[in-house]
């Protein structure tokens, strides 16, 4: 005996919403967004317009308020004022172009390469202690073959405390400024698309380019600029933030300028610790660049680079695509 056949309503399914288009790529837009190379121009357009919009308002104040007209001629030395002011306007622009560019790609800010939580702990002292014992074993070098002397210390006193400050303070800015330009936002936009090596190289070649107006400088000093730039470029890679190549930064140009007393990118030094001279051949001592065109420079920031890639193995920068 069976059950009778039973007749049931049908299913009733629930409306299924209209399948969304696949994306179109174009030239300006790919699979996850804006490209790239676009972003990072958008990025560059912001900074140029922040600059244009402050030189702008300087003009206004110095020409209509001060009557005073303004000067633009090139520094030929460098002093903590100078320092903080240049680099720390960098930092700013560049921080405030990235915040833009952060509510456009809906990221944190911190992405970008200075996450708050790690801001001038064991990686930021670590990178200034082995930034400062760099340049000294540069200059112990040049030492070794008679082309560098210290002649006694420059400064005493309540300007002695001042001038330690000073420089710290602006070194730290001059660490932020340029790492943050050139090794933050663009680092990491065009890691997303072509790649982290091909981007690498690319903005060291730019943060070589970028030293050119200094006074006194040549092409051997360029390639060392450009080696630095290699080098804080294999900090990130594999702490995954900035904040070695920050402390790094700040330790090489404190102990160079302030320290040693050393021309610093053709650059002379303006209350220093130790006066200083040099004696012998370009290749040895640099000549109107000061060490960091010495032969000696990218042998060091060489070992250096070996030795960190040998204990910091892992690779802990991953930059995520745009959603």
């Amino acid at each position: 005996m069976t059950d009778p056949e039973i007749n049931l309503p049908p299913a009733v399914l629930p409306p299924q919403p209209p399948s969304q288009p696949a994306p179109v790529n174009t030239v300006f837009r790919g699979p996850n967004g804006i490209r790239a190379g676009w972003r990072a121009l958008i990025f560059l357009a912001v900074v140029a317009g922040l600059i244009a919009a402050v030189n702008f308002s300087v003009f206004l104040v110095l020409h209509f308020i001060l009557h005073r007209p303004p000067n633009f001629k090139m520094a030929s030395s460098l002093t903590p004022t100078a320092a903080a002011v240049s680099d720390g306007m960098l930092f700013l622009f560049t921080a405030v172009a990235a915040l833009i560019m952060s509510r456009i790609e809906h990221r944190k800010w911190q992405q970008y390469g200075l996450p708050a939580r790690f801001a001038f702990r064991k990686n930021f002292w670590l990178g200034t202690l082995i930034g400062f014992l760099a340049i000294s074993a540069s200059l112990l070098a040049i030492f070794a073959l008679h082309g560098f002397h210290l002649a006694g210390i420059a400064v005493h006193g309540e300007t002695l405390v001042l001038a330690t400050l000073a420089w710290s303070g602006a070194f730290v800015l001059v660490g932020l400024g340029e790492e943050f330009a050139f090794r933050g936002y663009l680092q990491y936009t065009l890691t997303t698309g072509m790649g982290f090596w091909p981007a690498a190289i690319l903005l060291s070649a730019l943060f070589g380019l970028a030293h050119a107006g200094n006074p006194g400088e040549t092409k051997f000093g360029l390639f060392s600029v450009v080696c630095f730039g290699v080098l804080f470029c294999i900090f990130v890679r594999h702490t995954g933030n900035l904040w070695w190549a920050v402390g790094f930064h700040a330790g090489w140009d404190w102990g160079q300028t302030f320290f040693y007393g050393v021309t610093d990118s053709g650059l002379k030094p303006y209350h220093n610790l130790f006066n200083s001279s040099f004696n012998g051949p370009t290749w040895l001592t640099g000549g109107t660049v000061g060490p960091e065109a010495s032969i000696f420079t990218p042998i060091i920031l060489l070992i250096v680079g070996i030795v960190f890639s040998f204990i910091y193995r892992q690779n802990k920068y991953h930059p995520m695509a745009l959603k």
